[in-house]
């Protein structure tokens, strides 16, 4: 049976750390301009859909995408909470580096599986899979429960944290995490059934040029 509530999540637009290419991680980074402006604009997409409930990681980039998206669409009264298990997955001694001078350090393979692979680590990081397991038992325990009352859900967090999410909600098996990606400005709505996986689902997107 498919429930009664929407689903929507959608990633965080560029930070002034994703124009350095940097890997931001759990760090505090603010969104560029560019990043507002597309935040405003992904709102837009959802023009004239009821948002009961709107979540975002406690990273300032979330906060302030989620903050325009709503703003965009006049909804100032939709209650919103910030919550660590939503937060972007942490890459422990990569944080603050280049993403593309440490291609070359490690090798183009190492980087691809770093960054893609399911359980592949990284020094005092975390792992995707890792990720899972805090992101899916706060969707199951808190947003779940809201969909099954028809209440529609924005979801505003990180690209693996996404990623992460959405080989769940899709029963995206581990040996396909590589090919599971969010793309910035992209919004997805879900329609899901009583375990909270996929019954169908929409994808509505802005035009984005992010280096990341």
């Amino acid at each position: 049976m498919t429930l009664p509530g929407t689903l929507i999540i959608a990633r965080h637009h560029e930070s002034e750390w994703n124009k350095e290419g940097m890997w931001t991680g759990t760090r505090d980074v603010h969104l560029t301009q560019y990043g507002f402006q597309k935040s405003t604009e992904m709102g837009t997409l959802l023009k004239g859909m009821r948002i009961d409930n709107a979540f975002a990681s406690m990273q300032v980039r979330a906060i302030e995408t989620l903050s325009c998206m709503l703003t965009a669409l006049e909804l100032y009264h939709v209650p919103a909470e910030y919550v660590h298990a939503l937060n972007e997955r942490d890459y422990g001694d990569y944080t603050g580096k280049n993403k593309w001078e440490m291609e070359k350090t490690i090798g183009a393979e190492a980087f691809e599986a770093m960054r893609r692979d399911w359980d592949y680590p990284v020094p005092h990081g975390e792992t995707l899979k890792m990720v899972q397991e805090r992101v899916v038992p706060f969707y199951m325990s808190v947003i779940l429960p809201l969909l099954k009352a028809g209440r529609n859900v924005l979801v505003v967090s990180h690209g693996n944290a996404l990623r992460a999410l959405t080989m769940y909600l899709e029963s995206i098996p581990p040996q396909k995490a590589r090919e599971v990606e969010m793309l910035f400005g992209a919004t997805v709505l879900y329609h899901v059934d009583e375990e909270g996986k996929m019954m169908s689902k929409e994808v509505r997107k802005v035009e984005s040029k992010v280096n990341a």
